[in-house]
């Protein structure tokens, strides 16, 4: 049986899931369809994008905005069923061969067993950093929100409010941060059968096609667009990329007390790898930021 104080934070998690604030923006306003012939659709005058695949293509779409740090929020709701074979991506990307992404993925699976949330940051086109976690809920019967919160000292990964990851600047120790490069938000469904379901040993059902993941109500309010044009930031008050912390109180957010009680008891149940647990991969000692509290 569960203890009283963990019974009482995982009603707390379920209380902060109900209360996250989502704005219900248009997506005709903030993305372009990109790839899948058809496949992305948006629907419901601009509120509902969905995406879908079949064996002949997966689908695509990005946003019109370029940004430089945010709090980002989208909910999804992931493809039901049997799953396996599918990825679910959602990210932050700039382009180039030094390129900084910061990644939400959802590798499918077979029916009754649950999607694997992958999670990873590169930072001038070098990553290796991966964590992976199971969810306390079905992922695919309901809308969920999965949040980025990206500011120059930390980037949050957090789910219906609860954080799971937290991936701190530790560029005093050497190790790159994404914070010059404007990114785009992406999303695609496609099939990674040889790899996403048990190392490619489940390969996708196609007679389960079309397989369609479900988005609503993305929010940006909180989130520094980029004008190439001039090379700043909506949120900067002069022609520096940081902005106004007193104007976006979010630029110096990090978690309290609270919220790291809740990160970690998300990592301690829901965990399943951390590459900085991975010994056996990093033989040499493991990487640098892996030493930070």
């Amino acid at each position: 049986m569960a203890s009283s104080s963990a019974s009482k934070l995982f009603i707390s998690l379920v209380v902060v899931g109900f209360l996250v604030y989502t704005s219900a923006g248009n997506f005709n306003d903030k993305f372009d369809i990109t790839w899948g012939d058809g496949r992305a659709k948006i629907l419901n005058n601009g509120e509902l994008l969905t995406l879908s695949l079949d064996k002949s293509s997966g689908s695509g779409f990005q946003s019109k905005n370029e940004y430089l740090f945010g709090k980002i929020d989208m909910q999804l709701k992931l493809v039901p069923g049997n799953s396996a074979g599918t990825v679910t991506a959602y990210y932050l990307s700039s382009k180039g061969s030094t390129w900084d992404e910061i990644d939400f993925e959802f590798l499918g699976n077979l029916s009754g067993d649950p999607y694997i949330l992958h999670t990873n940051v590169f930072s001038q086109g070098k990553g290796n950093k991966e964590q992976q976690f199971y969810l306390w809920f079905d992922p695919t019967a309901d809308f969920h929100t999965y949040s980025i919160l990206w500011n120059p000292q930390r980037i949050i990964f957090s789910v219906d409010g609860t954080p799971i990851r937290e991936f701190k600047n530790a560029e005093s120790m050497g190790v790159p941060f994404p914070k010059s490069q404007p990114m785009r938000i992406y999303s695609s469904l496609w099939n990674a059968d040889d790899w996403a379901t048990r190392g490619g040993l489940i390969k996708t059902d196609w007679s389960n096609a079309p397989f369609t993941a479900s988005y609503r109500n993305f929010n940006d309010a909180n989130a520094c667009v980029w004008s190439s044009a001039t090379s700043t930031s909506s949120c900067s008050s002069t022609s520096g990329t940081s902005g106004s912390t007193s104007n976006n109180p979010w630029l110096s957010e990090e978690l309290d007390t609270t919220r790291q009680e809740r990160l970690r008891w998300v990592q301690k149940n829901y965990m399943i790898y951390n590459y900085c647990a991975d010994s056996k991969r990093f033989p040499q000692g493991l990487p640098t930021e892996c030493t930070m509290a």
